[in-house]
């Protein structure tokens, strides 16, 4: 008996194809940030195509470009959106970083009194160098956070932007969302919305780049 469509497994490089799609809706301003983070999540733990269909049905088929694949697919899928994300504007891209639970970094940063902040800031940096070839990198954004600490959250928020700039699409984050931080710091709230921000947008670039 035959198998519907709809209940077909979908492959990585189909999940990953649609969080492409997903991200040019949140470029074109389709889809704010917290549409696209908890589509993007529904997209990578897709199961079948009916999974990746129903992320679509209210955004326009024209954003859903051909894919790049050598041979069609079996049965060809009614979603057409399938294309691999596109590679840094340099042609460079490393091995893609470590998704984060900001709830927990939060928690990390309160119980060991901000020290682990030290250790967030060198591996962030350390695995953006490595995925993109550009950047300050772990040891240097040490050295600068431990120097001169403020400066660290308008840098860490210019270089996660710059990732998705090299993609050609809209930064979430900037060196301005260090504004948060300080002199947001003396409200209290500034560094936790600066933190959640700049981490929820480095966790949405990596998901994106394929992590799990």
């Amino acid at each position: 008996m035959a198998v519907a469509r709809e209940q077909l497994r979908v492959s990585d490089v189909e999940r990953q194809a649609a969080a492409y799609s997903l991200g040019t809706a949140m470029q074109e301003g389709r889809l704010d940030l917290d549409e696209f983070d908890e589509r993007l999540a529904r997209a990578y733990s897709a199961v079948t195509y009916g999974d990746l269909d129903r992320l679509f049905t209210d955004l326009p088929r024209h954003l859903l470009a051909k894919p790049r694949m050598q041979f069609p697919p079996y049965p060809a899928p009614r979603f057409t959106g399938y294309a691999p994300m596109p590679p840094p504007a340099d042609g460079r891209s490393g091995p893609i970083g470590q998704l984060r639970s900001t709830a927990l970094y939060l928690l990390l940063f309160v119980v060991t009194f901000g020290i682990w902040a030290f250790v967030y800031v060198f591996q962030t940096h350390d695995e953006m160098k490595r995925h993109s070839g550009e950047g300050l990198g772990g040891v240097l954004a040490l050295v600068i956070s431990l120097v001169a600490y403020m400066a660290s959250p308008f840098l860490l928020s210019n270089e996660v932007g710059e990732l998705y700039a090299r993609r050609g699409q809209r930064r979430p984050v900037s060196a301005l969302t260090g504004l948060w931080f300080f002199p947001g710091i003396f409200l209290l709230v500034g560094p936790l919305i600066w933190f959640v921000l700049t981490n929820n947008a480095l966790n949405r670039y990596w998901r994106s780049a394929g992590a799990r």
